[in-house]
């Protein structure tokens, strides 16, 4: 078993290294057009390190569901939405954060309206990285047409700007479980769902196995956000690499709050085996996809 969870570890590892090679060719290539201090916050943004969980969740599931080339770009694409979901998120009219992955967060290096720029220029960056990475694998234009709208369907209002507003508005609120899972269903698990769909998508899945990859990624992506509170409220800022107690500091309703530290942890387990079953009823649950749903609850970061 150790064997094992150490040449999967390995994998996940190459998966990293390639897409953030991957992020830096879109770099490259794109970002010249764009005006400078734009370009160079994008820049800053896109290769800073990060646990790429949704890159490694595509890539994961794009094999899983039998996909035989290389979707690395495609799972760069999708790191391109989450970075600019950071940038913003990390916005004084947002969080007000000061620190992102260790380093100070774009708006403190280039400015407010730098960031702000970069932030939105990095959504169109998606959309094309998507389409030429779809061209890439040899997929018809149709399926190229449907793995932009899911993305683009999880990054938007019904998704992860749509989570992002109602979370702002549940600031100093006393919410409920219900109304908290709501809101992180749409602000984290949406772009976490579509990574695994697309995943899927890319390799040819239809049906049952892509509805059990979305419940899949539904799961782990409400389990994420769960140890994301529980991690503010039990780890230090260097741990986490960004600046612990900031729930706590906006008022926000938390599952540590509403459940307690070990019911939170509960809830992220239980969440965790029920994505797992997920895939299991349809014989698609690898040692890749079961490590990374595991290591959702059980990372320190």
């Amino acid at each position: 078993m150790v064997a094992e969870v150490g040449a999967i570890d390995a994998v996940f590892a190459a998966d990293r290294i390639a897409v953030q090679a991957a992020l830096n060719r879109f770099c490259d290539r794109y970002l010249p057009a764009s005006p400078p201090v734009a370009a160079e916050a994008m820049r800053y943004t896109l290769v800073g390190e990060g646990k790429r969980l949704r890159a490694v969740l595509l890539l994961s599931a794009y094999r899983a569901a039998g996909g035989m080339g290389d979707a690395t770009d495609l799972a760069a694409a999708v790191e391109v939405v989450h970075a600019y979901s950071l940038v913003h998120d990390d916005l004084p009219c947002m969080d007000d954060d000061d620190v992102r992955r260790g380093r100070p967060t774009v708006h403190r290096v280039y400015g407010v309206t730098a960031a702000t720029a970069a932030g939105l220029a990095m959504v169109p960056l998606a959309a094309r990285c998507a389409i030429v990475a779809a061209r890439g694998l040899g997929l018809p234009p149709a399926v190229g047409g449907t793995i932009l709208r899911e993305l683009m369907r999880a990054a938007g209002a019904t998704g992860m700007i749509g989570g992002q507003l109602l979370d702002l508005e549940g600031e100093r609120l006393s919410l409920s479980v219900a109304e908290l899972e709501h809101i992180h269903r749409a602000k984290t698990g949406a772009l976490v769902t579509a990574s695994v769909r697309l995943g899927g998508i890319a390799a040819g899945a239809d049906g049952e196995v892509l509805d059990a990859l979305g419940r899949y990624g539904a799961a782990i992506g409400l389990a994420f956000q769960i140890a994301d509170d529980v991690l503010d409220v039990t780890a230090t800022t260097d741990q986490l690499g960004k600046t612990a107690g900031r729930d706590l500091a906006l008022q926000k309703s938390t599952y540590p709050a509403l459940l307690g530290v070990d019911g939170a942890v509960d809830r992220a387990s239980a969440l965790v085996d029920e994505a797992c079953d997920a895939l299991q009823r349809v014989d698609l649950l690898t040692p890749a996809l079961e490590h990374l749903a595991r290591y959702t609850v059980s990372r320190r970061n």
